[in-house]
């Protein structure tokens, strides 16, 4: 059982379990609590396991060396355990045993002293506070044990009487109280010494790092090159950097005013309340740039950071504000943004700022109350104008002056602006664009542009040259709502190409369906290119019949265009189209492969003493193909198609005026045996003494002139005019076909005229090939 040692006259205090203490004590341990009966007064050992009775010590007998310094460390570990519970040491217990052995000598020595001395036991008091054996339990514990158990292990020798061994224990509890006191006390007050320099040190050097800190901040807020000012929290400022003054024009232009005067009226109402919420503690900091008047007048433009600095408690007390100069660079970026949204030839709104301010005009809304804010009563107009022959200027004048022609022009443009919702821009060339955000109406839009073609009017000098200028405009006036910007400036530019075809030097208003349908025919020629390929076309035969005979001659391919949303088209919708786009050549080909295929299979099927002929229509611009005489050339070659039967019908306007060359290639077809007629004849200016040199067998007159044979009695001046053409077409050798025949009075009149072969609805509409070969079968048999 381990024991722990009690006050120092209370006896032992039992504390833990075990069966270490029998180990070490071979006497019996107190009981718990209470103060060995035993309480050994002359040094006597008692057996093991039994309590020692008698109240003198016998003269012991002498111990050997080892048995004496047994019982010296018994002691010492019945002291350890007692202790260590109450101590701060470091040590283990084994440690702090092997510490306590001396100290248990130096006891043992000065009990056994032949001259008592108790002031022995003084070291012993301190070298246990050396220990850390300092909780208010240890000292009670250290005499307990000192008192109980010293002179059971440490016998005095001499036959010591009791009394006195047990009057020794206590003055040696004494020296020992008063040298763990005395020691405590040293140690308690050098531990304050310690912890009063350490306080004194550690508030010098405070004070020191609060100096340089001072000394620190003076210099970055004396010395920094952006501005610092700081104000209390109602805005007064209380004290300002070398730099702030320096950059708004100095202190006290600062000092008179409070945070909330410094306004410009270009800074945002949001300020305000940035700062209004900073002073209140809501927030930390804000960030903006800030427009600030300066003392010259001028405006300082600044990269604002205002901070709340709280005190020790968290409450808001200061306003730390830090200004960085970006003038020169908000006035580097206005150039720059002015050089990107603005023409570098004419200093006119470029096309980027023109879609920026049509699409804040498209999403406007009205006044609310004007039309419940959904922007339905709000319209926009737009003025696209496109100058009238510019191309010829760069072309014969150079571009040198076709940009000063431009700069002229834009000149004159900007006088034609009368509100500041009015806007000029060019936005690409010799076009320009004027927008009106919101216009009381459509004649407020018209007006700018009657304005605009009078500015155009006047002829522009330059470099002693007077240029006449003219322009075509497009105007769109409609409503913002569902409007694209994409979409309105393409409305207006097809209507400016309108007023273009309509003889330029005007203006046309956008129309619905004219945009529709010029947006019909750009689907159509996308399309085209693959139409083709495809298998989308085909081509239908309208008869050619012999006026004197009433028979088949022939017929008239024409190609048809099976669109998958539009239906058929005809010939007029798509081919200006494929002429435009180039796509007339392969497709051209293709409807001359089909024609002569398809009158090969008619000749061979057809018993009569004459075989039918197919026409086929030639674009100017496949006339002028390299390849096209190699192209028919191998036509016929694979169908064996002979070339009497086919005729290649040529217009007017392509062959009249033609020089040699472009007619060589024509030439040589017809030096093949293929027919040549000019088609559409007398819907030109031609010459007729031209028609003795064009290579051309057939002349093909335009409907214009059966128009008037409908009824009886026809019109004189067409019997005449169709009368002299016939007899001049004979007499060079020419045969005349007729178009546009739909009646039989007009059979009747072109037969009495002597005209060769009639073409029109009243012999047949166009139809397939099939239908056209039956009729052919019916007129042979």
């Amino acid at each position: 059982m381990t024991t722990e040692p009690g006050t120092a006259g209370g006896g032992a205090r039992q504390s833990g379990t075990g069966a270490d203490a029998a180990e070490l004590l071979a006497p019996a341990a107190p009981a718990p609590g209470t103060v060995p009966e035993f309480a050994p007064r002359a040094g006597s050992v008692p057996d093991a396991g039994e309590a020692p009775r008698a109240e003198t010590v016998a003269e012991p007998e002498p111990e050997p060396e080892s048995e004496a310094e047994d019982s010296l460390r018994r002691f010492a570990a019945i002291w350890s355990r007692a202790v260590y519970p109450s101590t701060a040491t470091s040590m283990t217990r084994a440690e702090l045993e092997s510490y306590l052995l001396p100290l248990a000598r130096v006891l043992g020595e000065a009990l056994r002293a032949d001259r008592f001395d108790p002031r022995a036991a003084v070291p012993v008091g301190a070298a246990m506070v050396d220990a850390h054996c300092t909780d208010p339990e240890a000292l009670p514990s250290i005499l307990g044990i000192i008192d109980n158990y010293l002179a059971l292990y440490c016998p005095p020798g001499d036959g010591l009487p009791a009394d006195e061994a047990r009057a020794r224990c206590s003055r040696l509890q004494h020296a020992v109280a008063v040298g763990f006191s005395q020691a405590l006390r040293e140690r308690t007050l050098t531990e304050q010494e310690s912890i009063s320099r350490a306080a004194l040190a550690a508030q010098a050097d405070a004070e020191r790092a609060l100096a340089a800190s001072e000394a620190r901040f003076r210099a970055v807020f004396e010395g920094a090159a952006i501005g610092i000012g700081i104000a209390d929290l109602g805005g007064h400022v209380l004290e300002v950097n070398e730099a702030l003054s320096r950059m708004l024009g100095g202190e006290s232009h600062i000092m008179k005013r409070t945070v909330s005067e410094w306004t410009h009226p270009e800074n945002t109402d949001a300020i305000g309340g940035l700062n209004r919420e900073l002073v209140r503690g809501e927030r930390d900091s804000y960030h903006i740039e800030k427009a600030y008047p300066r003392a010259d007048g001028s405006v300082l433009w600044a990269n604002l950071q205002v901070s709340l600095l709280r005190d020790a408690t968290g409450c808001p007390q200061y306003q730390l504000a830090l200004l960085e100069d970006i003038t020169e660079r908000r006035q580097l970026l206005s150039r720059l943004r002015h050089e990107a949204t603005h023409d570098a030839l004419t200093g006119l709104p470029n096309r980027a700022l023109f879609f920026e301010r049509l699409e804040q005009a498209l999403a406007a809304t009205a006044p609310s109350g004007s039309d419940g804010g959904t922007g339905d009563g709000r319209r926009i107009g737009l003025c696209y104008l496109d100058l009238d022959g510019f191309k010829t200027v760069n072309d014969s004048l150079g571009h040198a002056v076709g940009d000063q022609l431009l700069v002229a022009v834009a000149d004159r443009l900007r006088g034609c602006l009368t509100s500041p919702d009015q806007l000029m821009a060019r936005i690409g060339g010799d076009e320009f664009v004027a927008l009106h955000a919101d216009p009381p109406g459509l004649t407020a839009v018209t007006d700018l542009a009657g304005r605009i073609l009078d500015a155009l009017s006047a002829p522009v000098m330059l470099e002693g040259r007077e240029l006449p200028v003219h322009g075509s405009i497009g105007i769109v006036y409609s409503p913002t709502a569902s409007h694209a910007a994409a979409d309105v400036l393409r409305s207006a530019d097809i209507t400016m190409y309108r007023a273009k075809e309509l003889g330029g030097n005007r203006y046309e208003v956008a129309d619905p369906d004219a945009d529709a349908r010029v947006i019909t025919r750009h689907g159509l020629t996308n399309r085209l290119p693959g139409a083709l390929e495809r298998g989308e076309f085909f081509v239908e035969y309208q008869p050619l019949i012999g006026l004197s005979d009433g028979a088949v001659h022939g017929a008239e391919a024409l190609v048809r265009w099976g669109h998958p949303v539009h239906g058929v088209l005809g010939p007029d919708q798509f081919i200006p189209l494929a002429e435009h786009t180039g796509q007339i050549v392969p497709l051209g080909r293709w409807v001359l492969e089909q024609a002569v295929r398809q009158a090969e299979v008619w000749q061979r099927h057809h018993h009569g003493s004459r075989a039918p002929r197919v026409n086929v229509n030639l674009s100017p611009i496949q006339l002028h193909h390299p390849d096209l005489v190699a192209e028919v050339t191998r036509v016929l070659d694979e169908t064996g198609l002979a070339p009497e039967s086919l005729c290649l019908e040529v217009t007017e306007s392509a062959l009249i005026g033609a020089d040699q060359d472009a007619l060589k290639p024509l030439r040589r077809i017809a030096d093949l045996g293929v027919d040549i007629a000019l088609d559409d004849f007398g819907t030109g200016y031609s010459n007729l003494s031209s028609l003795r040199w064009l290579p051309v067998s057939v002349l093909k007159l335009d409907r214009a002139f059966s128009r008037g044979m409908s009824h009886h009695p026809a019109d004189p001046v067409d019997l005449k005019i169709v009368e002299g053409i016939v007899s001049l077409a004979h007499g060079l050798g020419l045969s005349v076909t007729v178009e546009g025949v739909e009646t039989s009075a007009q059979a009747e009149h072109l037969r009495e005229l002597g005209c060769d072969i009639g073409q029109g609805w009243f012999y047949g509409r166009p139809a397939p090939p099939e239908q056209l070969g039956t009729l052919m079968l019916a007129d042979a048999s």
